[in-house]
């Protein structure tokens, strides 16, 4: 049941990277036209997007909100373990175990804290008065959404390390 849950939950991930792959598109052809609108006279068109750096910066975030879990899954997030490859290997197994559980309470913590600040904003009706008004609960609901992911994965990659060698990860390691 893991394995398939585990699998599941990566084909999820992976879309969810596909997403950020799109918005990342998104994103280029809204500055694109943004630069070209501010330099290319077009009649009945505006210079320029003027809302084009508020939206760009949404769509930063977003992407990053998208990719985030399925690089952890793919060892491919930032991890500096020079020192779990020269310590031995069933202590460098130890402290995999303890940064997932440091990374996983920080996860379920930011995504409560997440929840809460959205919810609040959602309640008090905040606004983000920029070019464009939004709701500021919008740019808000994906992090908690983004951590309860994170933190499942968390809870895969504990589960892997505890089937795998006793030792440190492989994955994503430059030095041989």
């Amino acid at each position: 049941m893991t394995g398939k849950a585990s699998d599941a939950f990566g084909k999820l991930l992976a879309a969810l990277a596909l997403a950020g792959c799109f918005i990342l598109f998104a994103m280029m052809l809204v500055i694109v036209a943004d630069v070209a609108l501010r330099n290319i006279a077009v009649p009945g068109l505006p210079r320029g997007l003027a809302w084009s750096n508020e939206v760009s910066e949404l769509m930063l975030y977003l992407l990053t909100m998208c990719v985030a879990p399925w690089l952890l899954r793919q060892g491919q997030h930032i991890r500096v373990d020079i020192l779990l490859q020269a310590l031995p290997k069933k202590v460098a197994w130890a402290l995999e175990w303890v940064g997932d559980a440091i990374g996983l309470a920080c996860c379920l913590f930011m995504a409560w804290y997440g929840a809460r600040a959205a919810l609040a904003s959602f309640r008090e009706g905040a606004v983000n008065i920029k070019t464009l008004v939004t709701p500021e609960w919008w740019s808000l609901a994906p992090l908690p959404i983004v951590f309860v992911l994170l933190a499942i994965e968390m809870g895969f990659r504990m589960g892997r390390l505890y089937a795998g060698e006793r030792g440190p990860r492989h994955e994503a390691v430059s030095a041989a």
